[in-house]
């Protein structure tokens, strides 16, 4: 076999032998072999495996058969150990013919007889050896152009790298040099199933990049900033987007803030011109004021002294306030005592008391008509039984009494007694009318105190002491007079401006003149008069103008409009107060245009001017988008 490789040698390189009639065909054949160089394998039989594992690794399969023959001794001209070949003939592609029945098989050398021929022959087959050893191994391929049918397919693995190359075969070291043998050329192809079972060592686990990168056989992306951005955007928009949900899921059911009433209308209103001077009187002391308005002016010291049965009206005050009356009714039931039969003979002008000497122990007397018998005929023994029902006793009545004082603010009063008839009952006109102001707030106590005349339950006649009651607009309330006190008066008054009943109030103490009660009139009157006349109005606000809005408390605004003229009341230089307000009642969530949402009012008091609202347009809830963007 060597002598037939060599001679296919020398045909490939142009020389002559006995394979020279195959040298075209040869070169051809060349061009399309893969060429090997093989390791001479050692004496341990290394050399098998590596030339048999490189020869695997390129994805050549080795013919198996009888190792070929390798000479006993290397002579001395002979090339080293690493540089032999291992020669591996393959059969020619087109010498096979499919429907061919020969199979060429290798055929076996013929035996030599030992003679001289052969020693003869030995250096020329020495010199064919050295020139098979320096050659390299050839192992033909089948042409491509001539596939035969039933061929299996050649499969081809490639190992890449990560990054999609492929990966270095690692150098294959020279096996050190030994004498070729036999029997180590027979090993070598005896150990050549056992090299091609081989283990590799397990790799340590790839980054899922990487892992990735391999299946797809695609190298992972190089890191950069907009890759580093667009991966966090993946991981935490989900997160973002389920919280915004969360939040717009708590801003829809979270309850609406209460809807409130926003003034855009002017506060205040000043009236011209200079203030009005009063006709104040020339002795005592004197207050006047207008209810919900202010003071006009007072006159005198402001100093405590005696009111005699003026104090009547914080008795009256007290009985309306705890135990009220419905219009039309007559209110309580009260038991008259033995003391009040017994202090009513006391009315005559030597003791100087005014009482009601019609009734009588066991009787009943109606609250109602109790307080007229104290505001009008000034019965000092109704006062004093009104104190007993009410509190048990005069002491008790008359420290609410005093209480009720310090609740109004009238610093400088003082009460012993709940008739006046004690001259240490003291007070001032501007605490009296600090009371006064708060009594024509008591319709039915008005009702009482502004009739000239009172039949008592007995069908009695009783002339009402307050003369000013009448057609003159005068409400009464009450007087008092002693000779210590004087002539004194707390009286009260109306002028109808517009639709608005302005109410007035005034006091005027200490008048000694003779005949004191009417002096205290005469000066009331006076002074009722003029205050009536410098009373005036003044439009402030017309109908249909937008004094407001109602604020959603989203941002939404409707505005509201006045459903009248608001007009104020006042005196020259005079300035009042200009409110918005809901009325006492919530303004809803949603309503119709026209719907009443509050109260314009002018002022304070039992004379406030006050003028419904409405809304100018229909009143809707707030939006999905004011839900959602609400904060707070």
């Amino acid at each position: 076999m060597a002598g037939s490789a060599s001679g296919e040698s020398k045909s490939a390189g142009g020389g002559s032998g006995s394979g020279s009639g195959e040298g075209k065909s040869a070169a051809e054949d060349s061009e399309r072999t893969a060429v090997f160089r093989a390791v001479k394998p050692d004496s341990a039989g290394t050399g098998s495996g590596s030339g048999t594992g490189e020869a695997k690794s390129r994805g050549v399969r080795l013919p198996k058969g009888p190792a070929p023959a390798a000479p006993s001794k290397p002579a001395a001209d002979e090339p080293v150990d690493s540089e032999r070949t291992a020669v591996f003939r393959v059969p020619k592609v087109d010498a096979l013919k499919p429907d061919s029945g020969d199979k060429q098989k290798p055929k076996p050398a013929a035996a030599r007889p030992a003679s001289a021929s052969t020693s003869a022959s030995a250096p020329a087959e020495r010199e064919a050896a050295t020139e098979d050893s320096e050659r390299t191994a050839v192992f033909r391929a089948p042409k491509p152009t001539a596939p035969r049918p039933d061929a299996p397919k050649a499969s081809t693995f490639v190992p890449l790298r990560a990054d999609g190359g492929a990966v270095p075969k690692a150098p294959v070291p020279p096996a050190p040099p030994a004498k070729a043998s036999a029997a180590t050329t027979t090993e070598r192809f005896d150990h050549s199933d056992r090299s091609e079972r081989t283990t590799q060592q397990p790799l340590p686990p790839k980054p899922p990049l990487d892992m990735l990168a391999d299946l797809t056989n695609n190298p992972p992306p190089p890191p950069s900033p907009l890759r580093t951005a667009v991966r966090r955007i993946k991981i935490y928009a989900p997160l973002v987007v389920l919280l915004a949900v969360i939040l717009s899921v708590v801003q829809l059911v979270r309850p609406l803030p209460e809807p409130k009433l926003v003034m855009t209308a002017k506060s205040s209103y000043t009236f011209e011109g200079a203030a009005p001077q009063l006709p104040w009187p020339t002795e005592g002391q004197a207050y006047m004021a207008a209810a919900g308005l202010g003071t006009l002016g007072q006159s005198g010291e402001q100093k405590p002294v005696p009111i005699a049965s003026v104090t009547k009206s914080m008795t009256a005050y007290i009985i309306l306030r705890d135990h009220p009356i419905k219009k039309g009714e007559q209110g309580a039931m009260i038991d008259v005592d033995k003391t009040a039969e017994t202090e009513g003979k006391k009315n005559d002008s030597v003791n100087n008391e005014s009482t009601l000497d019609t009734v009588k122990e066991g009787d009943k007397i109606s609250e109602y008509d109790a307080i007229a018998a104290l505001m009008i005929p000034s019965a000092n023994n109704i006062a004093r039984l009104l104190a007993r029902w009410d509190s048990g006793s005069q002491e008790a009545f008359v420290k609410k009494m005093n209480d009720t004082a310090k609740e109004l603010g009238m610093t400088n009063t003082t009460y012993t007694d709940p008739s006046g008839l004690d001259a240490t009952t003291v007070s001032t006109a501007e605490d009296q009318v600090k009371l006064g102001l708060k009594l024509v707030e008591i319709e039915t106590l008005l009702d009482i105190t502004k009739k000239p005349f009172w039949v008592d339950p007995s069908g009695k006649n009783w002339r009402n002491w307050n003369g000013l009651t009448g057609p003159s607009g005068a409400l009464g309330i009450k007087t008092g007079t002693t000779t210590k006190a004087g002539g004194n008066l707390l009286f009260a008054a109306q002028k109808k401006i517009g639709n608005t009943n302005q109410l007035i109030v005034g006091a005027v103490l200490g008048q000694h003149k003779p005949a004191i009660i009417d002096t205290v009139l005469a000066a009331s009157k006076q002074l009722m008069t003029a205050t009536q006349k410098a009373l005036d109005g003044a439009v402030v606000v017309k109908k249909g103008q937008v004094v407001g809005y109602v604020d959603d408390g989203l941002g939404g605004r409707t505005p509201v409009v006045a459903t009248a003229d608001v007009q104020a009341i006042g005196w020259a230089s005079l300035t009042v107060d200009v409110k918005l307000a809901d009325g006492g009642s919530k303004v809803p969530q949603t309503a119709k245009a026209g719907t009443e949402v509050g109260l314009l009012t002018v002022g304070e008091g039992a004379s406030q001017v006050k003028v419904p609202v409405a809304l100018q347009s229909d009143l809707a809830s707030p939006g999905i988008g004011s839900k959602l963007t609400r904060i707070g």
